[in-house]
């Protein structure tokens, strides 16, 4: 397996188990909260990052090694919640399974297909290599905004030091 392909699987395989560790670690009620009004909770990261999981990556991968071109999806709009489990268990269950799937599907791809292109009907010209990117990009970002709404809690409770957090806290005004 090529470079490209080695690292984004890396981040596509540990992604489902670092959710499952967090789940594992921490009360069910840390992932429904969100950390101030208008955020994700970590429960709504992992809805949307499920839902694409269903309905975009795999899709948009298939459209390009077949050369079909691909439709642009509001983010905010994969998946409604009559289509997802109902607890944050069975949320981190279902999308640590779909995700085992979708790596036989990654793993069909050979390093002669990262620069197969199609058309996306609002990027214009895409490649394989950019949506694996784009996969891993979005894996990382929104566990990152999960872990940052975890973490507010904690950095409550760490009285003096909070200031050693002023990066990663939300502004509440």
């Amino acid at each position: 397996m090529n470079a490209t392909l080695s690292h984004i699987r890396a981040i596509l395989a540990t992604t489902p188990l670092r959710w499952q560790q967090l789940f594992d670690a921490l009360p069910g009620d840390h992932f429904i909260q969100p950390p101030i009004a208008g955020e994700w909770s970590p429960y709504e990261c992992l809805q949307h990052m499920f839902g694409t999981e269903r309905l975009a990556f795999p899709v948009r991968l298939q459209a390009l090694l077949h050369g079909q071109e691909l439709v642009a999806l509001d983010p905010h709009s994969v998946g409604s919640a009559a289509e997802l489990p109902a607890t944050p268990a069975e949320l981190v269950a279902a999308f640590v399974h779909t995700r085992t799937e979708n790596l036989l599907l990654f793993d069909q791809v050979q390093a002669t297909d990262l620069d197969r292109q199609s058309r996306h009907s609002e990027l214009g010209l895409v490649s394989v290599s950019q949506l694996l990117h784009e996969w891993a990009a979005h894996d990382l970002d929104h566990t990152m905004q999960a872990e940052r709404a975890l973490i507010q809690p904690f950095i409550e409770g760490c009285g003096p030091w909070r200031s050693y957090f002023v990066g990663h806290t939300y502004d509440r005004r």
